[in-house]
């Protein structure tokens, strides 16, 4: 138990009532903390006495009521004891910038009068007071009055950082879920998208192109020679190759809903809504161009470095035609482009280009 007289009754700052950590992490067992305000120092005196054996009570007052809001906030008490009668400011002004206090407002005042007056009990709880009671009170009643009022006070403290706890617990767990689901889209080797990825935005893209009856094309990309490459300069210069590649594909998507994937071993994907087939046709070449000018040596391919091959198809999506069909006639586009020589781009339908 601890008073303060401070010169000029200026408290310092305390922290919020506690006692230490609860065994559940993160929830507090608070202390019953005391403020009593009133400028006469034989009260004072006459309630410390109270409850100073009191080992689960700490008691705190000041006598100016211009410094008694201040108090307040800084001592975080769970029930204030407010004399009416005091100089500069009566105890009901008192109350009133507590109430208007968010820190204060839900702490327990109880009113210290020393009139049993039916008027005056009826104003102190207009303006927000929790109990009345004539000082002096009898030892007994005052300790239970000031155990209720706190334990309910501490009840709500617990209450609201159980929820602060709960809603944090929540957010933390919403972000976790979001990364989870952006690492179970995302190819493990080359950070762009996975086999997973592509199959759900093809199917959301297909349900947008019919919709708005809007072109969906898709490239379908496969690295030329890449298992001779493996064989040659190993696995991790094999990695590295593949990680290249997704760069390049990567950097040649302009918009948001644009998607590299990886599709398979050496062989990846773009989706491109709202796209025509040669628009497609001019992604699919400047990709075809700058994985060739990277100069990546391959001994093993005629062209002496890395490259790919690139097959383009596209459709307005309708509802006689699938998401297989149009992966199929991209696949064949790709094939022709293998077949035309490698290191060329082809389009659904078309001749190598």
């Amino acid at each position: 138990m601890s008073d303060i007289t401070l010169p000029g009754n200026a408290p310092q700052p305390l922290p919020p009532p506690q006692l230490q950590p609860d065994p559940d992490p993160g929830l507090t067992v608070f202390k019953v903390r005391v403020l009593l305000v009133d400028d006469q120092l034989i009260i004072v005196e006459a309630v410390r006495r109270m409850l100073s054996e009191q080992a689960d009570i700490e008691f705190h007052y000041v006598t100016d009521s211009s410094l008694a809001a201040q108090a307040a906030a800084q001592l975080h008490p769970t029930v204030i004891l407010q004399d009416l009668v005091m100089p500069n400011i009566d105890g009901f002004g008192l109350i009133k910038q507590y109430r208007d206090d968010e820190m204060l407002r839900h702490v327990p005042v109880i009113v210290l009068s020393a009139k049993e007056d039916p008027k005056l009990k009826a104003h102190s709880f207009a303006v927000g007071a929790n109990d009345y009671i004539v000082k002096l009170p009898d030892k007994l009643e005052l300790l239970a009055r000031v155990r209720y009022h706190s334990n309910a006070h501490i009840s709500r403290l617990q209450r609201d950082q159980a929820f602060r706890f709960l809603r944090e617990s929540q957010k933390q767990l919403a972000d976790a879920n979001i990364e989870l689901q952006k690492l179970a889209a995302l190819d493990g080797l080359t950070g762009i998208a996975n086999r997973r990825r592509f199959d759900d935005s093809m199917r959301v893209e297909w349900q947008r192109g019919q919709r708005d009856r809007q072109p969906l094309s898709l490239l379908m990309c496969d690295i030329d020679f890449f298992k001779q490459y493996n064989d040659a300069y190993g696995h991790l210069s094999g990695d590295l190759c593949l990680k290249k590649a997704a760069a390049v594909l990567t950097e040649h998507l302009k918009r948001p809903a644009d998607l590299a994937a990886r599709y398979g071993g050496e062989e990846f994907a773009i989706v491109l809504p709202d796209t025509p087939l040669e628009g497609a046709r001019i992604v699919a070449q400047e990709c075809v161009r700058h994985l060739e000018q990277l100069r990546i040596a391959h001994s093993g391919s005629p062209h002496g470095v890395v490259t790919m091959s690139v097959g383009v198809a596209s459709v307005v999506p309708t509802p006689e035609s699938s998401v297989e069909d149009l992966v199929a006639s991209a696949d064949s586009a790709l094939y022709a482009a293998k077949r035309g020589g490698r290191n060329q781009v082809a389009a659904a339908g078309e001749a190598t280009a």
